[in-house]
């Protein structure tokens, strides 16, 4: 009897629905995050959308490498949605509550798209060791069919990533306080509500966080590893140049997404703090977004040349997506 008594209160306590606290509840402050929010939502959609285009539309970007670049910002529209305008609609109202299935929602498409692009950058690493270690055979190696291939895996491991995680977090039972301190669902604050046993939890996160980074890990240093031994035996600076440059954007785009999510999630429990987390998070969801077409259009100058005209028939560009 005590223990249906126990198992009662509990099942009368466990969490239906959350209240995310967001950036901040003072009215002028959340007026100018929302025109704020608003405005990078808007550059987001045009700057990755247009790029997007462009390499559609410009028959001089018709290279693996830019069909990546391209499937990169196809990721990015999708993945700065999850976020942004669930954060404009939080400036807009005082009732800041997510349903059960709604947190559910936006935590596995976050997971799916994070994770899809950490692939995505891994396979863009190879990209660039194939052009520059084995220039000759770049174009049997990575054929229109490969390269293909190396994006639809890169999603498959995201959706998988994404099913893992938020059957392993959901499976939880939340209770007590239901106020989420953060602008999204994400797992170190759901952690926090549950009232279960959490080392298995942790155990399945660890397991499945730690052969992802180490697999992505492993292959981004591998292929820079080989570049760099490459390009130091250029003998000419021009060619040491051009083979950096071709790999200086996707270095950056690297550093920033790499970097904050890093920061976020190596770092020990104890010694988060929810106003620098928000601030950490905001790197990988909504600045990385923002600046990847703008790295790959100023850092590149096949893009910039796009920019400017079309390519005619007469114009010099590089072997088309085989």
């Amino acid at each position: 009897m005590p223990m249906e008594t126990t198992n009662a209160r509990i099942n009368d306590s466990l969490v239906t629905e959350f209240v995310l606290v967001g950036f901040t509840t003072e009215p002028h402050l959340q007026a100018f995050l929302f025109f704020a929010f608003l405005l990078s939502y808007i550059l987001t959609l045009m700057g990755n959308l247009g790029l997007i285009i462009l390499i559609f539309l410009n028959s001089c970007l018709h290279t693996p490498m830019y069909f990546f670049v391209g499937s990169l910002s196809f990721l990015d529209m999708w993945y700065s949605t999850v976020y942004t305008p669930r954060i404009l609609a939080d400036c807009m109202v005082k009732s800041k509550i997510i349903s059960y299935a709604a947190c559910a929602t936006q935590f596995f498409f976050s997971v799916f798209l994070a994770q899809s692009e950490c692939f995505l950058l891994a396979v863009m690493a190879y990209d660039r060791y194939v052009a520059i270690c084995n220039p000759l055979l770049y174009s049997s190696i990575m054929t229109r069919s490969f390269c293909f291939q190396l994006v639809a895996a890169s999603y498959a491991a995201g959706f998988t990533n994404a099913i893992v995680h938020t059957s392993n977090t959901f499976h939880l039972h939340f209770c007590g306080d239901n106020i989420i301190d953060h602008y999204f669902c994400d797992a170190l604050p759901l952690m926090k509500m549950a009232c279960d046993d959490t080392h298995v939890y942790n155990l399945i996160l660890a397991i499945t966080l730690g052969c992802n980074m180490v697999a992505i890990t492993a292959l981004i240093l591998g292929s820079y590893t080989a570049i760099l031994a490459a390009i130091f035996c250029i003998h000419s600076h021009s060619g040491r140049h051009k083979a950096f440059t071709t790999c200086s954007a996707h270095l950056i785009s690297i550093s920033l997404f790499y970097g904050s999510i890093f920061i976020m999630y190596l770092q020990p429990s104890s010694q988060h703090i929810p106003d620098w987390d928000k601030v950490g998070a905001l790197f990988y969801t909504v600045v990385n977004p923002l600046v990847n077409p703008i790295i790959y259009s100023l850092r590149n100058k096949d893009v910039k040349k796009a920019l400017k005209t079309a390519c005619s028939p007469q114009s010099e560009c590089y072997a088309p997506l085989a």
